[in-house]
């Protein structure tokens, strides 16, 4: 059984997939969730609390699914090549992963300020909760980092291990710009394994 936490957020996901952020109401995600009001504001300290964990946990499940992704049977190309899929179709599929890699957030999403919860502003439980959040660049670096961890031994050298990143970054940039600019012709995988190089053997 979701805890009541899981619960509003789960509720906050449902209206906002059917109205702008703006028009999301408290006391409905409330009602939805089948808790108090005094419950959510426990919780969350507010409505930005609510948004900036909402797009908190998009953020934790698009880097779960980067781990699934290089964790995956297969040689380190190829486990790149899905870990480039994943991000495209992760932000095609869903807006707040678009929004948290593009930067770009519109309207109709809540659009908290990357960085640590105000302590003004937010719950006790909501300050424990919820780290900062990453700015694009801040993603960029983090599945960088764990591409570089999950593909690189642990006798790596130096320079191999920074060759490694490079090429690393290179295929989460390219997938980005996938997402920014969908390419026409061949899909992100195919861009991918043409762009780098045949064997990723550090």
């Amino acid at each position: 059984m979701p805890s009541a936490r899981e619960s509003l957020l789960d509720a906050a996901g449902t209206a906002l997939s059917r109205r702008p952020w703006s028009a999301v109401r408290m006391v409905d995600v409330a009602a939805a969730a089948g808790v108090s009001r005094q419950t959510l504001y426990n919780e969350f300290g507010g409505k930005d609390g609510l948004g900036r964990a909402l797009v908190r946990r998009e953020a934790d499940g698009y880097l779960a699914g980067v781990d699934r992704a290089l964790s995956a049977p297969g040689d380190p190309r190829e486990r790149l090549t899905a870990t480039a899929e994943w991000t495209t179709s992760a932000a095609m599929d869903n807006a707040l992963v678009r929004a948290l890699l593009t930067g770009c957030w519109g309207t109709w999403l809540p659009a908290p300020a990357p960085g640590p919860v105000p302590p003004s502003c937010a719950a006790p439980a909501q300050r424990r909760a919820d780290p900062p959040l990453p700015s694009p660049g801040d993603l960029v670096g983090l599945v960088r980092d764990r591409a570089v961890a999950a593909l690189a031994g642990p006798e790596t050298p130096c320079p191999k291990a920074a060759e490694l990143a490079r090429t690393c970054e290179l295929a989460v940039r390219l997938a980005l710009s996938c997402v920014t600019a969908p390419p026409g012709g061949p899909g992100v995988s195919e861009l991918v394994r043409t762009a780098l190089p045949g064997q990723l053997t550090p």
